[in-house]
Parts: structure tokens; sequence; C-alpha cells
């Protein structure tokens, strides 16, 4: 059915007001439109407030303006009075006489139902009044709707589900309100039942508490500990791993020192109070703690823990002190961050997956976005260890074979190897770049006689590679040394130096090694005790014998170097054949090698060079170097290298140099491939590729400086005990916002404020989900403490589990990376800008135009600050109604029609014809500098002539470019396909993409409209963003009704 046949169905109704002030909130708006508690509120509840219950709601009959510019029925209208929800909680009202007589009296109109209550979505109008029929009037049991008729079936569900929810939510505030008092409560009980011993048996060390007597009392390492030191006492710092509360007498904690965890049990006996455990029990994971205890044989029944690393024994915590606490909510912890895949597939299997898959592997992007916690892991201890123990071998190894290790500048006057990517910068006026590798100083080095050198130190290579095996800078483990007789000299002293590496690693680092494996399950490495040295062309035989093609369906090329899918194939090749993944590949082809390297004396086409590979991938390249200066030059000459570039590089082999080789060896790449970690950044503690060192956002002037959230109003005082107002939500738009944003200032929406900043996020309660669109209204630096602060509060204060759509780039960075969340795309904002608009010059658009104007169509425009008259208010408001009720289909919206909300940052342009009508009509919302301007409404009124919508929107571009803008949206619009963001993979992708899929078609979502296209709209996308596993059929449910209704 039609939305136009649904509204002519509706019966119009009576309103009422008050019958005095006091029937209406005592709390009355502030100048921002926002109520004030009278009283300081707690930092958990000071900055939310609802903006539902006051102001007049859109409905599908006839309509009027209100104060705050809502389109509405004067003859369904009514003052609303809700309760708020708890203490601490404000609502946002605007409770203004209704205006009747506006277009007409109410007795004209017919139809009164006392009591009666408008309903504010034309969807929801329709929904209702198909519902009519089955209701029996004589049946005074079923609740009132808003139209004072009997519930449907449909209605009376909603209404109990949203009486459960508030119930729900009461049963929330009250309980943390009983754990607040039951706290305050035991504390005090505590200060006056427990012995001065007793109450130092736990509590919080000061951090001002490390310069006094030094006692020298030892500390334990979990590592040590095992079943022969049953009974005794033992003081150890760990951080909580893990905790547990069994009963008011029992907490089980996993305590976590580095590469080992241990279960600690608390219970209540002797000098260990009640008072004690209470306290215990509410402790954050990741706190660090001082431990004091006796260890124990397991109490458990399979007679050892099965959920920590140290099996056969477990410690009885005595004393437990708090030596740093956590103060900021962590994205994730450790216990979460060491679920591996393994986890997930077991959990899967137990029950059928009866109960649901419940945990969650980190995404690696989000945990190397949160390095610092991540690096906490005890897979990551491990990895890092290993990692230090393959530098100290490698120079242990070295210094052996009478190696000297140098250390040489990684500031350059020009790049130190052809055809690489350098870093330039600038120093002091002049350029230089940052050092490819230190194989000219090493080679320099050698020209300067000491013979046998190496170095470990930083590389830099400015290649825009987002692999998984490459970064922009990492570790080189270089060498260098004089030939006596042959270049493979190098090449077992480079051998000798990697099985030394591999042994050492074994023999010494099996816990460590065990602790990857969980998280990173590999079986050992297999190495020969003779290498295989196979010749480039050989390889490349092997390879193409074993029936493998390159991409273009074609044998390999033997004087072509390989690719990384080749050298892997050729690594499975080999192992299948020789039984070993680490071998090295000899001759490589002269074209595959830098212009140092030394040809071979007999096969001008080869060098005298290798490469070292371990499980498929090259993790050393190597050879002889060319020592004779003319031979050097002419090289350089052939392959268009500038020798002046190179000056002093060259001047050492013009005085002499020995004949001398070497290697550089990438500690990343051996790490990563050596324990299989999938992925080189997991092998760098802080990793460093092209998308890293994102630039910060520029701090822009902003539209309301005085509404800052940088430098908010109170800063350096209490906001409160100031009596200071946070800043305008109008404002932040104007200051920080997009157009998704201004649906914030809908009466439905609540807004969550942060108490020191200011910083707001608007979230729509829905069918149990906190729905929340458009990014916060902060500066993009304060997006992440910004979220973080929300979404606690989203979680324990009003128990609804979150949902962000519609978010930009930056805001879609932060949920994916710091919180793990899951994100796609299928909404674009269509932006366009202003002062280049493709119209102006369409020949279709310009011959709509003329059409307008000989017409008569006449433009009237109202700058920022000069709204419209009241008569002409109206007249807009008169030809609303008729828009409206001419809409068809199903309508999927965000705001409601409002106007006049927001004046001060809304310009307004106005269409006429000859005989004084508005044909139609255009607001434009200022938005931030960023973001420019948003076409709010664009309404082309019935009977108006062809032309008027083009004629009056290319007008309003023109006057905003005018301005300086250089931006402008048209809001969002749905996108033709599914586009994945981050953490969205595999089936999730496929099942997402048909059920969008399906939802665009049923409500006709990708019809873009033409004339857009033409005004040069540019899709900038809109982000879904939702927890893992928090898209199941109630959340998509929950979305669908969200932008069907107000409520």
């Amino acid at each position: 059915m039609s939305l136009k046949k649904a509204l002519g169905k509706l019966k119009t109704g009576s309103h009422s007001n008050p019958a005095s002030d006091d029937e209406v909130s005592s709390n009355q708006p502030a100048a921002n439109g926002v109520t004030s508690s009278p009283v300081p509120a707690s930092p958990k509840t000071s900055g939310i407030f609802h903006r539902a219950s006051g102001e007049y709601k859109r409905n599908s009959g006839t309509f009027d303006r209100t104060k705050d510019g809502v389109i509405t029925s004067p003859t369904e209208s009514r003052t609303s009075v809700d309760q708020p929800r708890s203490s601490g909680i404000f609502h946002r009202r605007t409770d203004s006489p209704n205006r009747s007589g506006t277009f007409g009296s109410m007795a004209s109109l017919g139809h009164h139902r006392a009591g009666s209550r408008s309903t504010h979505s034309p969807i929801r109008a329709v929904k209702e009044k198909l519902h009519i029929a089955s209701a029996s009037s004589s049946d005074t049991d079923v609740p009132l709707n808003r139209d004072g008729e009997p519930m449907s079936k449909n209605q009376l569900r909603k209404h109990e589900k949203a009486a459960q929810q508030e119930e729900r939510h009461k049963e929330t505030l009250a309980k943390e309100h009983e754990i607040e008092k039951r706290k305050k409560e035991m504390e005090e009980q505590a200060a006056q039942e427990l012995t001065p011993e007793q109450k130092a048996k736990y509590g919080i060390v000061g951090p001002n508490t490390y310069a006094g007597e030094w006692t020298h009392a030892p500390r334990a390492h979990l590592l040590d500990f095992s079943s022969k030191d049953v009974g005794k006492e033992v003081v150890f710092r760990a951080r909580i791993h893990h905790l547990r509360k069994m009963s008011s007498k029992f907490v089980f904690f996993v305590f976590r020192q580095q590469l080992a965890t241990i279960q600690g049990v608390l219970a209540e006996h002797g000098d260990v109070t009640k008072y004690m455990l209470y306290w215990a029990e509410h402790l954050d994971n990741e706190t660090v703690v001082l431990v004091k205890g006796v260890l124990q044989e397991p109490q458990s029944k399979q007679g050892e823990v099965t959920g920590a690393s140290i099996h056969d024994v477990e410690i009885a915590v005595h004393d437990l002190h708090v030596e740093a606490a956590v103060i900021e909510s962590l994205p994730f912890n450790v216990y979460e961050d060491e679920v591996s895949q393994k986890d997930i597939d077991d959990e899967l299997a137990k029950n059928n997956n009866k109960e649901g898959q419940t945990r969650v592997k980190i995404a690696d992007r989000t945990r190397w976005t949160n390095r610092v916690i991540d690096l906490r892991s005890t897979a990551s201890q491990g990895i890092f260890r290993i990692q230090s123990g393959i530098c100290h071998i490698f120079r242990n190894q070295l210094d052996s074979e009478g190696f000297i290790e140098i250390h040489t500048p990684k500031l350059q006057g020009g790049a130190t190897e052809s055809g690489a990517s350098v870093f330039k910068v600038e120093y002091f006026g002049r350029g230089a770049f940052l050092a490819q590798s230190p194989q000219l100083a090493k080679q320099m080095s050698i020209s300067s006689d000491f013979g046998k050198v190496y170095e470990i130190g930083a590389v830099f290579r400015a290649e825009n590679s987002n692999t998984y095996r490459h970064l922009t800078e990492y570790t080189g483990l270089d060498l260098e040394m004089a030939i006596d007789e042959h270049y493979h000299e190098v090449l077992r002293t480079l051998d000798r130096t990697f099985k030394a590496i591999f042994t050492g690693i074994y023999e010494r680092f099996g816990p460590e090694i065990a602790a990857v494996k969980r998280q990173y399950p590999h079986d050992d490495l297999v190495w020969l005790d003779e290498t295989p040295i196979i010749p480039f062309a050989e390889a490349i035989k092997m390879l193409n014998d074993s029936g493998y093609r390159d991409e273009d369906g074609k044998p390999l090329d033997e004087n072509e170097d390989m690719g990384t899918r080749d050298e892997v194939q050729l690594g499975r090749v080999i192992k299948e054949k020789l039984g070993t993944d680490y071998y090295v590949l000899d001759k490589f082809p002269v074209n595959a090698r830098p212009f140092y390297a030394m040809p071979d004396a007999n096969n001008p086409n080869v060098t005298n060079s290798f490469d070292i590979f371990l499980r498929g991938q090259e993790i050393l390249s190597g050879g002889q170097r060319i020592h004779d200066a003319e031979m050097l030059l002419e090289k350089m000459e052939m392959l268009k290298v500038d020798p002046l570039s190179m000056e002093e590089y060259i001047q050492g082999f013009q005085w002499g140099c020995p004949p001398h080789g070497g290697g550089g060896i990438g500690l990343e790449r051996i790490l990563m491939l050596l324990l299989n970690l999938g992925n080189i950044r997991n092998a760098s503690m802080y990793p460093r590729d092209p998308k890293s060192l994102p630039e910060r956002a520029v701090i822009k002037q902003l539209r309301h400086p005085e509404a800052s959230t940088m430098h908010p109003p109170w800063e350096g005082s209490d906001r409160a005990l100031a009596g200071i107002d946070f800043q305008s939500i109008e404002k932040l738009i104007a200051n920080y916002g997009d157009a998704t944003n201004t649906s914030w200032l809908e009466p439905r929406t609540e807004i969550w404020r942060d108490e020191y900043t200011g910083a707001a996020v608007g979230f729509v309660p829905q069918d149990g989900f906190a729905i929340t669109v458009g990014d916060p209204l902060c500066h993009v630096t304060q997006y992440l403490k910004t979220m973080t602060g929300f979404l606690k509060y989203i979680k324990k204060e009003r128990n609804l589990k979150p949902l962000w759509l519609l978010v930009g780039r930056d805001a879609e960075e932060v949920l994916a990376a710091k919180f793990n969340w899951r994100t796609f795309s299928v909404v674009s904002e269509q932006r366009v800008d202003p002062a280049h608009n493709p119209a102006l010059s369409d020949g279709d658009v310009q011959r709509k135009i003329r059409h307008a104007e000989k017409e008569g169509v006449k433009l009237l425009d109202f700058a920022l600050g000069s709204p419209p008259s009241e008569e002409w208010k109206n007249k807009v408001d008169a030809r609303v109604v008729d828009w409206l009720q001419n809409r068809k289909g199903r309508q999927v919206h965000l705001t409601n029609i409002r106007p006049w909300q927001d004046e001060e940052h809304r310009q307004y342009h106005i269409a006429t014809t000859p005989d004084g009508t508005i044909c139609a009509f255009v607001a434009m919302a200022q938005l931030s500098p960023d973001h420019g301007w948003q076409v709010k409404y664009s309404l082309d009124f019935p009977n108006a002539p062809s032309g008027s919508i083009e004629h009056i929107v290319t007008h309003a571009l023109k006057v905003v470019a005018q301005g300086g803008a250089t931006t402008v949206t048209f809001g969002g619009g749905a996108s033709s396909k599914f586009t994945p963001g981050h953490n969205v993979k595999g089936t999730r992708v496929k099942v997402l993409s048909r059920a969008y899929h399906a939802i665009a078609t049923e409500l006709k979502l990708t019809n873009k409209t033409e004339f857009r296209e033409k005004l040069g709209a540019v899709d900038d996308p809109s982000y879904i963003c939702y927890p893992p596993h928090g898209l199941g059929p109630m959340a998509v449910k929950a979305i669908l009704n969200f932008f069907e209704d107000d409520d």
C-alpha cells in the first residue's frame, strides 16, 4: 500500500496541554538546549542527555511547526512528559504550547480523540493502521496506542519489549548502586574491625615508596617453580592474567610473569579476611601485583592445573598488594590476546557449537595498534627473547671467527644501493638519505684493512610494499670479509653462523618456543649437516620440471630473478626432494644483482653471488663484490649509476682494496620464518611499514573557538564546580560534525558527554542496542579516548550492545584497530565541489533551469543569521505537508523534516512562482570546516514548474562556493555493493554481501539520482562497525527499525 493511501486513512485527533506548569518537568533547558542538573553529578552520569520526550513529533496527518521547528499535526500533537530513567540522566525537552489555527481550527478538522498522541514516523503510522481492523473497540483490557486505539499484537510485543528493557535498565542501575553501597560498607567495616596485621595483608602500594629501606628480600621467578618447592613461601611480582570468583570465600587467580603463568588461590582463613577477598575480587586484569604466599600441590580433581603454564604447583595467596593499577579501559587484555585459532576451533567442536562461539581471536591489526598490551603476551615474550638470542649467537659466532663489530652511520650523502628506494631527509638545508644498508661502509672497512667486520643495525627501505614480508625499517645482521682463495669462504662462514643460530635457539629457548607454538603452531626447522648449494639455473630447471608455471602459464626463465610465489613453490619442491627447510642458491644472473656484484669469470651472464633460503623464502643475499676500481666504474657506467654520487665509495677502491665479499640478513625475516609467525610485523617489536606514522590531523580554526574540545571552556578548573555548561551540540556540529551528526538533534537521540573535554557521542537505544550514527564530536586526535569512555558507559551503565553506523575512515580505524571491531561499507557520503560544478555546463540541467526561469520562478536567499520570517516559515510548513502527503513507497530515513532546527547554522533558499506559491525549498546546514556544508533538505513541491529543483540546488551550491566552501554533501547514499573493511573475511563476507543485496533490493536503496551524478557527486565511503559476534539477526532488525522509526 502506498504511503499516501495509508495516510489518507488516518484519523485526526485532539490535543491537550498540561493543566499547569507543575505537570511539566522542572528542569529548564539551558541556552544550548541541554537540561542542566541543579547539583553536580558524578562523572559516570553527568554527561548523558536525553532529547526524547518533550518535543513534537512528526505525524502523518496535517502538520504544524512547534518552537523547535518540527513539522507536526496540530490535531494530534500534545506535550508529553516522560519521567527520567534514572538520576544523572537528563531529558532535553521543548514544552512549548501547540500552535492551533495555523492550518485551520481544530473544530473544522473533526474526529477528536482525547489524549491522543502523534505518531512520529509515517512508516510507523502505516504499520499501526494496518492492524486497526483486528482490534476490538470493546476490549478495554488491551493497552491503548498513541491514537487511543487498542494496541495490535505487534504493538503489544514492542510495548512489552520496551517495558522489559526499561526494567532491565532499572535493575542494572539498582545493582550498580547496591555494589557501590556494599563496597563502601565493606570499607567502613574493615576500617573498624580489622587489626593492623590484617589490614597489612592487602592494599595499594604508594608510587613514591621505592626509596626507603632496602631489605634485599628475594623475589621469585615463576619459571623456577616446581613440585619440589611445595611448602615454600615465595614473593613475586606479576600481573593478574585472569580472575574468577568461585564463592564469597574463594577467589582464583592466574598470575602472569613474562613467559609463565601460575594459578593462585585466595581463600578466607586466619588473617585473610572476607574484606580482603571482597577487595581482591574487584581488581582488574593486567593489574601489577606483589604476591606473597605458599606453594602447594594443585587441589583440582585432575591433580594438575590446566589453565596455566605451570601445571604441577599453585600458590596459596597470603598477601596481595597492587603496585600498578589499570586506570584506563583496555581494548583487550592479554588473556583475550592469547586466544588462538585452535582455541576457537576447539570451542566450536564442543557440543556441536550449540552454545555458540564466544571466544574471539584478536586481529593482527588490532594487536599491532595496541602493541604494548600485545607484547605482554607469553607468545610475544617468547618471540623477542628468541630475537635477542639470534643477535647474541650471531655476535658470539662471528667473534669466535675473528670478526670485529663495527657501527656505521645511517645518514648518507647518496643512495647506498642502486635501484632501491630511499628516504630523503633534510640535513641542515641540504639533502641526505637514510642508509638502505651498511653495504658501502662495510666495504670501505675492508679497504681500511679490518679484514672481517659485522654490524647489527637499522636498515631503511622506502618501498611502498604492504606485504606480509616487507618492512620500511628493519634490523640488519651484516658481515663483510676479505677473501683468500674462493668466494665460497663467505658462504661457508654464513652457513656456519646460521647453523649456530638454529642449534643455539633450539637448545637454549625451549620454554620460549613452547609459548610461541601455543599462539603460532608450527613444526621445528629441519636442516642437513651438509647444506645443499644449488646453482640458480639448476633450481629453475627443478621447478619447471615439477610442472610449475608462472602466472602467465609459462616456464620460468633461468636468466630472470624469481618472485615470492616462485620461491615458495621451489621451497616445497626442495623439501620434498631433499628433506630440508634450509638451502642455498648460487650463481644468480647478472640482471638480478646490484652493480657491485662480481661477475663469474667463465660465464658473464651470472655472478659470484648467492641467496640463502629458509622455509622457501630468502633470508640472506650475499656474494663477492667488485674490488677493482676500473671494473666498478665500467659497471656503473653500463647501469647508468652516477659515479659522482658515490665518490667516497669509489675512492676506497682506487686506493687499493683486497678481494672481499659478504651478506646481509634480515633479523625480522629470519625470526618470522624460523617460528612460522605468518607476518613479519609479528617479528618486529614496533613494526614500521608504509602505513605507519599516520599524518596527525591539523587543528583548524573552528567556527566556534569557545566550543573547542581541545581547550574546553572550563579548561584548568572543575566544570561542575565552576557551574559551566557543556558546549552546545549545535556548536560542536559546526566545529567537528559531518552530515550524519545533524541527526543527533532529533528528539530520540541521547547524548553522552566526556566529563573532561565535553566531547559528545549521540546514540539511540533500539531493541537492546545502542545505535550511534556518525563520528564523535571532537577533534580526531581525541577519538580513541572519547570512544573508549562512551563504549564503557554503554556496556556497563546502560547494559546495551553497541553498534556504530556511518562513520568516516578515522573513526573506523579506531574501532577496527583498537577495539577489534568488524567493519564494512555499504553507504557513502555523496560529496560535490561547489566551486567546480559540472552541472553548470551540463546541457540538460541548464535547459531545465532556463525553463524554470521562463516560468517565472524566483529565488529568495536567507543567509546565516537571517532566517525567514514567521510568515515565510508558515508557508514552507504548509508546502512540506503537501510534499509529505505525496511521498510513496516504503520510507527509510535518518531524520524527520525539521527545517527550522538549529537556525544559527542554517542557510535557506526558497523558490516561488509568479503567484507567490512556494515551489521548491533548500536548507543548507553548516558543518565543520573539514566537511563544509550539507544539503539538509532539497524539496521539490507538488506542481512545481519543471527545473525548479535544479535551479534552486545549483544556486544554493553557488552561494556557498562564493563563501569559500570547497565541499558539500548531499548526505549518505547506498553503495551498489558490499565492501569489506577490517576484520571481515571469508564466509562472513559472503553472508553479509548476500544480506545487503537483499535489503538494498527490497528497499531500492541504490537508486542514485541522475541529478547528483550531473553535479559531480563523489562517493566518500562510510562504514558500518560492530563488535565481534555483534551483527546477528537481532542487530540487523534493530538497524532496520532504527532507520524506519523515530522511536
